[in-house]
């Protein structure tokens, strides 16, 4: 089994900036891609940010230029970095792992239960 544990949501300001972390730990043998996804009430959820492996990053349209994802691969631990946020950023923020586990190798998608986002003055 993998856990995926979120942590630094909370309430800020328009303007303000929060960070969000995720560590993914347990029978874990290769990461292929860990994200940022997001659901506002009454929404679907949709991707924020992700990254791969080798680096190679995405990010919703509505977040380029104020959010940035970070690895520490050493940790298998994602990062999201959100400046200048909006009221409509508000939002649960759950952590994606997609990876390939222990002893099986199957891939598979991992959820973290997500942290809650709010934006408001």
């Amino acid at each position: 089994q993998v856990q995926l544990v979120e942590s630094g949501g909370g309430l800020v300001q328009p303007g303000g900036s929060l960070r969000l972390s995720c560590a993914a730990s347990g029978r874990i043998f290769r990461i292929n891609t860990m994200g940022w996804y997001r659901q506002a009430p009454g929404k679907e959820r949709e991707l924020v940010a992700v990254i791969g492996s080798g680096g190679r990053i995405n990010y919703a349209d509505s977040v380029k230029g104020r959010f940035t994802i970070s690895t520490d691969n050493a940790k298998n631990t994602v990062y999201l970095q959100m400046n200048s946020l909006k009221p409509e950023d508000t939002a649960v923020y759950y952590c994606n792992a997609n990876l390939f586990e222990e002893p099986s190798l199957r891939r598979v998608d991992y959820w973290g239960k997500g942290t809650l986002v709010t934006v408001s003055s």
